[in-house]
């Protein structure tokens, strides 16, 4: 097999969660399927996620959607039952769905803590055991969790002076606990053939307040910020064969903020 043969998903179903989000999971979505691999979409907008599944066939690939609310756990089994019905399994699963609404330390509340572990948290969980099984069985596959460089160093609060943008707090600690996880799956699972790897992406351009976006890109070592196309080659990197003695990796797609 040739090096470039290594990174094909040909003949791969690859499942998606927020996979048609404005922000990571469209771009994720559409590395895996210019891979090769059948890509389902999943997120609470039915009616965006087949939208976004037409603009994916129209390119000449292989798309489908459906819904999935991940603060609902029913939701989420009914999902994996709805993959496994029409397209017989998962070799690739990625969260990217993310369940955020904002606000800082002091704006947040205990009620707000327990939402955002419903969908962040046990959401997640819900969602590895509703593919993991049957890829532990088949003796291959790849979990591929999205989180982020504030999963693994704090946020800088003078990033945000002069906005206002506040770092929520529970972002940070879902992130955090998401890596851990990922190395349990990967050594729970390691010996059956399933590999797990998070993707830490830095910050995401989104048309931030002027201030926030020169304090970020003074500070990154590559000078700017992530665009769409950063993180595609790190997620078809770790769905693939070139990655086929990965696992447990927390991979930064940062511009080098991390290493400062």
């Amino acid at each position: 097999m040739g090096i470039l043969d290594r990174f094909s998903l040909d003949g791969r179903i690859a499942v998606v969660t927020g996979g048609a989000g404005p922000l990571f999971g469209s771009s994720i979505s559409e590395a895996l399927a210019e891979a090769g691999a059948t890509v389902i979409t999943a997120s609470r907008s039915l009616e965006r996620n087949q939208a976004f599944a037409d603009e994916l066939r129209a390119k000449g690939h292989e798309a489908h959607s459906l819904q999935l609310d991940v603060t609902d756990t029913a939701s989420i089994e009914a999902f994996g039952g709805q993959v496994h019905d029409r397209f017989g399994r998962a070799d690739v699963l990625v969260n990217s769905a993310v369940v955020a609404r904002g606000g800082g330390f002091e704006e947040q509340t205990p009620d707000y803590w327990e939402f955002s572990a419903r969908g962040n948290m046990t959401g997640l969980f819900a969602l590895c055991k509703a593919f993991l099984p049957g890829m532990a069985e088949r003796g291959r596959g790849s979990i591929i969790n999205i989180s982020s460089i504030y999963g693994v160093v704090a946020n800088d609060p003078t990033l945000y002076e002069g906005t206002p943008m506040r770092q929520p707090p529970d972002y940070t600690f879902v992130k955090a606990g998401m890596i851990n996880f990922t190395r349990y799956l990967a050594n729970y699972f390691g010996k059956q053939g399933v590999r797990a790897n998070c993707i830490c992406p830095g910050g995401y351009f989104d048309e931030q307040p002027g201030p926030f976006v020169e304090a970020y890109e003074k500070r990154c070592p590559l000078g700017r910020m992530l665009d769409n196309e950063d993180i595609k080659g790190a997620v078809v990197f770790l769905a693939s064969d070139a990655s086929a003695y990965v696992t447990g990796e927390a991979l930064m797609v940062d511009g080098g903020w991390t290493c400062v």
